[in-house]
C-alpha cells in the first residue's frame, strides 16, 4: 500500500502509470496537509481504458467463467480487505477526514459487500418460464460488457464496493471514476482486486474532474451502463447523455430526508436516532435526516433535549477513538454550509446551537463546523427544501398526521425518512404514506447489503444492493427451445 506523501499512479486497464492530466494533491481535511500527489486521468487515458476494457472483456475468460469461479475471486477480495482493514481505514481517514471508527465500519462494509455478491453470484438462478406452446422458454441474463461506476467522496470504499462487486460478479469490465478529492481508496481497492485475481484490463481507476472524465466515460459508445452516486444536477446531466445513447443508468442522488417524531415516541431512542441521523458523518450523507418534524405537544421538550445532546457531541481529530464528528471535506464546502445557515437566519430562523466554526488551535487548520440546529422556520424555507449536505438540522412542529404527511412529502427529494412511535399501526401507516426509497421505523441510518436501496424523484433511479443487484449490470435474454414434432405449419413443408 502506498503511504502518505507518496506520488500515486492511476490504473489504466491494469497498467499503473501517471495520468496525462493535471497534477494535484489529496489533502487531509483535519489539517489541510497533503496526503498524496497524483496526476489526474486525461480524456486520452479514459478512452484508452475503455477500449482496452472492451478488449479484455472480449478476450479474457472472466465473463465465461462459471459463476462460482467468479465468486471465488470476490471472496478473496473480501478477505484481503479484512486482512488490511486497519491500513485501509487509516487511509480513508486521511483521504476524507471521517473519524477512524466510522472508516473502520466502512471498510468492514466493503468486505461484506464483496462477500455478499460472491454468494449471490454463485447461487444466481435463471428462470424457466411457463410454456404457452410447443417450446420451453427460459429467461437468462448476460453481462453487458464495459460498465462505469462513478462514486462520491463521502464514503469511498463502501460506495466503490457497492458498484464494483455486483458489476464484476455479473462478468463485466468496470471503469471506476472516484471523486476527484478522494482518489486513494479506489486506487488501493484496484490493487486488491488485481491481487485477488481479477484479470488485467477488467478494472480501471481514473481519478480526475467529473466534468472531464465523467463526461468522457458517459459519452463513450463502448460504455453500456453508468452507475452514479452524487449530486442531482450532475445525475440529470448524465441522464441526458444516456438518453441519447439509449443507455441504462442507475443513480443515487440527493436527499432532504424527513424524520418524524410522534407524541408517543420513546424519546431516549428518538433523540439518539435523530442525532445520529443528521450529525454522524458530519451530515455529509445523502440520507441525513435533515428535516425534523416533532408533534407540537412534545416539541419544546424534545428540541431542548436534542440541543443538549448536540452540544455534547465530540467534534475533533478524526484519528481519536472518541471523536464523533470530524471536519468537512473542503474549505469550499464549509463555506457553502455557512451560507445556508446565514440564509436560514435571514429567512427568520433561530439558531438553537452551533452555526459557528469550533474554536481552539486544534481546529485552525482544518475544515470543522459545529452541529447546528435551527428552528422557527416552516417547510417552505430554502434550507428546509435544498440539500445542504452538512451538519444542519431544521426543526419544525406539526399538529396532525395529515399535515405531517403533506409536509414530509413536499420535497423534490424522496430518498429516506424516519418514523418514531411506539404504536406499530401508526408507524406502519405513516411509513407507507411517506414517499421515500427507504423508511426507518424507531431507528435510523441502518443498512443491509441484502436490502435494495435507492430513491424516488430527484433522489435517483434504480436500486443498488440486494441479491438482484447483479441484474442491474446484466441484459436479460429470452430463449425458446422448440419441442414440436412437426415443422411449423405456416411454411407448408
Amino acid at each position: 500500500m502506498s503511504t502518505t506523501h507518496d506520488t500515486w499512479q492511476i490504473n489504466v486497464a491494469g497498467e499503473w502509470r501517471n495520468g496525462r492530466g493535471e497534477a494535484y494533491a489529496s489533502t487531509y481535511p483535519a489539517t489541510g496537509e497533503e496526503v498524496g500527489r497524483l496526476h489526474a486521468a486525461s480524456v486520452e487515458d479514459t478512452n484508452e481504458a475503455i477500449e482496452r476494457a472492451h478488449q479484455a472483456f472480449s478476450t479474457s475468460d472472466w465473463a465465461s467463467r462459471l459463476p462460482h469461479q467468479r465468486a471465488e475471486v470476490l471472496y478473496r477480495v473480501a478477505q484481503m480487505i479484512r486482512d488490511g482493514a486497519e491500513e485501509l481505514a487509516q487511509l480513508q481517514r486521511l483521504d476524507n477526514g471521517k473519524p477512524i471508527n466510522e472508516t473502520r465500519a466502512l471498510v468492514a462494509s466493503a468486505a461484506s459487500t464483496f462477500q455478499f455478491f460472491g454468494a449471490a453470484c454463485e447461487t444466481l438462478e435463471e428462470t424457466i418460464t411457463p410454456s404457452r406452446g410447443d417450446y420451453v422458454t427460459m429467461s437468462v441474463h448476460e453481462p453487458m460488457g464495459v460498465v462505469a461506476a462513478i462514486t462520491p467522496w463521502n464514503s469511498p470504499i463502501a460506495s466503490d464496493a457497492q458498484k464494483l462487486a455486483p458489476a464484476l460478479a455479473a462478468g463485466n469490465a468496470v471503469i471506476l471514476k472516484p471523486a476527484e478529492v478522494t482518489p486513494l481508496l479506489s486506487l488501493e481497492l484496484a490493487r486488491i482486486c488485481e491481487a485477488a485475481g481479477v484479470p488485467k484490463g477488467m478494472l480501471s481507476v481514473l481519478p480526475g474532474k467529473g466534468s472531464v472524465i465523467g463526461d468522457a466515460i458517459t459519452k463513450h459508445p463502448l460504455v453500456k451502463r453508468v452507475s452514479f452516486t452524487g449530486g442531482t444536477n450532475t445525475g440529470k446531466h448524465i441522464a441526458r447523455i444516456a438518453a441519447d445513447k439509449m443507455m441504462p443508468v442507475s443513480m443515487e442522488l440527493g436527499g432532504k430526508s424527513a424524520t418524524m417524531v410522534l407524541e408517543d415516541a420513546d424519546l431516549d431512542h428518538a433523540i439518539a436516532g435523530v442525532l445520529y441521523g443528521i450529525f454522524s458523518s458530519s451530515g455529509e450523507s445523502c440520507i441525513a435526516g435533515s428535516r425534523l418534524f416533532v408533534a407540537r405537544r412534545i416539541y419544546e421538550e424534545f428540541v431542548d433535549r436534542l440541543v443538549d445532546g448536540a452540544q455534547r457531541l465530540r467534534v475533533g481529530d478524526p484519528a481519536s477513538e472518541d471523536t464523533q464528528m470530524g471536519p468537512l471535506i473542503t474549505a469550499k464546502h464549509r463555506e457553502s454550509i455557512e451560507r445556508y445557515v446565514a440564509m436560514g437566519v435571514d429567512e427568520g430562523g433561530r439558531i438553537r446551537t452551533g452555526g459557528v466554526r469550533p474554536s481552539g488551535a486544534q481546529f485552525d487548520k482544518g475544515w470543522f463546523y459545529t452541529p447546528t440546529i435551527i428552528e422557527g422556520l416552516n417547510n417552505q424555507a430554502r434550507i428546509a427544501q435544498e440539500e445542504i449536505f452538512g451538519p444542519v438540522l431544521v426543526a419544525m412542529p406539526f399538529d396532525d398526521e395529515a399535515s405531517l404527511i403533506e409536509q414530509a412529502n413536499d420535497s423534490v427529494y424522496a430518498l429516506a425518512a424516519g418514523v418514531w412511535s411506539r404504536d406499530f399501526k401508526r408507524a406502519w401507516k405513516l411509513g407507507r404514506a411517506v414517499q421515500a426509497g427507504t423508511v426507518w421505523v424507531n431507528t435510523y441510518k441502518q443498512f443491509s447489503i441484502a436490502t435494495p436501496f435507492g430513491g424516488w424523484r430527484d433522489s435517483g433511479l434504480g436500486r443498488e444492493k440486494g441479491r438482484e443487484g447483479i441484474f442491474q449490470y446484466m441484459e436479460q435474454k429470452s430463449m425458446y427451445w422448440g419441442t414440436n414434432e412437426t415443422p411449423l405449419a405456416w411454411a407448408g413443408v
